[in-house]
């Protein structure tokens, strides 16, 4: 079976601090004449030498952060620019759906602008009008498909484009972030549209930041960065190896040393079950924390108390470390969490020391922040993930079928 998408050694450059046109007026000659004599030209390399193959019927995951590539791929590929190097073929029509309006013309109607769009997927007027209603009924923009696209909000262009995208079947889907506008019920209509397409057979190609949706749909994913191509395989590994490159953003660990406290918290620090440090870890990945304690005198009792807030600073729980008796220095210890405890979401983890003989006490609010991002296991096609309806805590329930 022959690749329906093929990327061969793909590189694009933007250069900066020049003017990207090739036309000119003379206005715009004049205007920019000391930047077109600046020799020095500045180049950003938005992809390096990407090669890679997608086979029909595949639904592939595009996964990075911000700045790693994914839309100038989409773009390349769905010939809104071209590449400096390299080439792709595609042995089939694409459509895409990059950003709200992209493709659309707010001066024509929200009817005009769906024959417009699929024109542009060579599609002919017989066909676009098989698909019409369709396509209206699921954007539910009936009472305003007559009306000017420069007066629908960005919501209701999200919608009759992704319609338009979805509904008019070309071969290759392409589709950029497109969980990010809409309230959670266009989302999970945009959720099942994809998994009809999906299961019709189509290629889909999708970019996006919630590895739920990505775990869910995709059963191959690459990883870009800066550029690159990182790797390319099962979503599973492939989320997991993503999730390990965001910790290089590791937040404060260390807190401020009181040398008038006998007994304090120095550092804490959230770590993975190799003990590297983590800022971000899967819903489904065990979490602990690293805590020195730093001891001046030696202490009969006291107590360790770390307390977990949500986003909004609300006290989550706590969990107390009774310290018995220790000598000067500085003592490590370890805090387990149960796996899949905490849901998805970010938060930020406070400490609290006390000794009991001296009735000194140390308070830090908020020493860091971690995330635990929604990895598919347990929220898959949920929409609670769209609205921030989780909760905070995952009690280990029983279930019991009568």
């Amino acid at each position: 079976m022959k690749p329906i998408i093929e990327v061969h050694h793909l590189t694009k450059r933007f250069r900066l601090g020049e003017l990207g046109s090739y036309y000119h007026t003379l206005r715009d000659v004049l205007s920019f004449t000391s930047v077109k004599k600046n020799k020095h030209k500045h180049f950003v390399t938005a992809l390096d030498n990407i090669s890679f193959e997608v086979y029909p019927g595949e639904t592939i995951g595009i996964i990075g952060r911000n700045g790693s590539g994914k839309t100038t791929l989409l773009k390349i590929l769905s010939q809104i620019t071209y590449p400096d190097e390299g080439f792709a073929i595609l042995r089939g029509r694409i459509g895409a759906l990059l950003e709200v309006g992209t493709g659309f013309h707010g001066e024509l109607t929200g009817r005009e602008n769906v024959f417009f769009n699929g024109a542009l997927l060579g599609l002919t007027k017989k066909e676009i009008k098989a698909k019409f209603d369709e396509i209206v009924a699921f954007a539910g923009v009936e009472e305003f498909i007559d009306t000017p696209l420069k007066h629908y909000s960005s919501g209701m262009q999200l919608r009759l484009a992704f319609a338009v995208a979805a509904h008019l079947n070309p071969e290759i889907l392409a589709i950029d972030e497109v969980l990010a506008i809409g309230d959670a019920e266009f989302q999970q209509k945009t959720l099942n549209k994809m998994n009809d397409v999906a299961q019709a057979g189509r290629t889909v190609l999708f970019v996006s930041h919630n590895m739920a949706t990505i775990s869910a749909f995709c059963k191959r994913t690459l990883i870009l960065d800066k550029g690159k191509l990182v790797n390319f395989g099962p979503t599973e590994e492939m989320v997991r190896q993503y999730l390990k490159m965001l910790d290089v953003y590791v937040n404060q660990q260390a807190l401020d040393d009181d040398p008038s406290l006998p007994f304090q918290v120095i550092s804490i620090k959230a770590v993975d079950t190799e003990g590297a440090v983590r800022s971000e870890f899967a819903f489904s990945e065990p979490i602990s924390f690293i805590i020195d304690v730093k001891i001046r005198d030696q202490i009969r009792t006291g107590q360790i108390v770390v307390v977990f807030y949500n986003q909004y600073k609300h006290k989550v729980f706590s969990e107390v470390k009774d310290v018995g008796q220790f000598s000067p220095g500085v003592h490590k210890f370890k805090l387990q969490l149960p796996v899949k405890m905490l849901a998805p979401g970010t938060f930020s983890v406070g400490v609290e020391s006390v000794a009991h003989l001296y009735g000194n006490f140390q308070i830090v609010d908020h020493a860091f922040q971690f995330t635990v991002i929604d990895d598919g296991t347990k929220f898959a096609l949920s929409h609670l993930g769209s609205s921030g309806g989780y909760g905070d805590v995952i009690l280990p329930c029983t279930w019991e079928k009568l």
